[in-house]
């Protein structure tokens, strides 16, 4: 089996539920086929670099798999058919290094899954530390004196 990454620009007019569907839709197709999702990276809504079908911006989904090279003109016909996908990019990697990058790849993309979890809960204290160096700058009015 191959490496493979997938990216997909979804229309930014999807709600959220919408997009959720999309994804787990094009995991499906995935694993129909014979691949094996190593991760997904939801990159969400951006600008786009110039307008595709009349939409500035879209929501980007990249999926990182292994799949027999026979599949991929299924899924890829399956993604070309479905309307709300906008623009999409498979690429493969054949050379040891590439395969290299694509596992620091779809590492990075499951630990940035888990890391938004883990990032709420110290996010409150933050505010908390912001005031506390307020004060610190208050002795700057002492020097004019």
């Amino acid at each position: 089996m191959r490496h493979y990454e997938l990216l997909l620009v979804l229309k930014p007019t999807l709600t959220e539920e919408e997009v959720q569907q999309k994804s787990s839709l094009i995991k499906e197709v995935l694993e129909k086929n014979g691949a094996e999702v190593a991760s997904v990276l939801e990159m969400g809504t951006r600008r786009l670099a110039y307008p595709v079908q009349k939409f500035e911006r879209g929501t980007y989904f990249v999926f990182y798999f292994q799949a027999p090279s026979s599949s991929i003109k299924e899924i890829e016909r399956i993604v070309r058919i479905n309307e709300d996908i906008i623009k999409f990019m498979t690429i493969k990697f054949e050379k040891k290094k590439e395969i290299t990058h694509w596992e620091k790849l779809a590492n990075a993309a499951k630990a940035s899954k888990e890391a938004p979890e883990a990032k709420e809960a110290p996010e409150a204290p933050k505010p908390e530390a912001a005031p506390a160096s307020e004060p610190a700058e208050e002795p700057a009015p002492a020097t004019e004196a």
